[in-house]
């Protein structure tokens, strides 16, 4: 394992690594405590902002270009950014059911499955984690 390939990227690279990876502590975390709590809606708060941080970062990311300067992997931030709005109102809503259900396939879908796509031959966390 070498950081280098990571220290060498850009900064917004390297800004939307660490955010992808708190929001992973964070989501630990959350899932680990009692929901509803105050140290739930504090660290869902915090999860949310970094996310969408991640989200928001990623339209600056633009070395996978088919469509323009964008790759498929942009409309995933535009539908996080949405469900972090939908998943938010549904909790503020008192709609539990859907905010669980929504949550977790933010976190399976925009964590976990994206997350794992960057560990392909050719990216850093690849080049990372299983050197170059």
């Amino acid at each position: 394992m070498t950081l280098s390939p990571l220290l060498n990227a850009s900064l917004v690279i390297q800004l939307h690594t660490l955010f992808a990876v708190m929001a992973v502590g964070i989501v630990i975390a959350i899932f680990s405590i009692r929901r509803g709590s105050k140290a739930h809606k504090v660290l869902g708060w915090s999860w949310v902002i970094m996310m969408a941080v991640t989200a928001l970062s990623s339209f600056w990311i633009n070395e996978i270009r088919l469509i323009g300067p964008f790759s498929p992997i942009h409309l995933l931030s535009i539908l996080t950014l949405c469900s972090l709005v939908m998943n938010v109102r549904a909790a503020r809503s008192r709609n539990i059911s859907a905010h669980q259900k929504g949550m977790k396939s933010l976190v399976f879908g925009a964590l976990i499955l994206a997350g794992a796509f960057t560990f392909f031959p050719g990216r850093i966390m690849h080049q990372v984690f299983l050197g170059g």
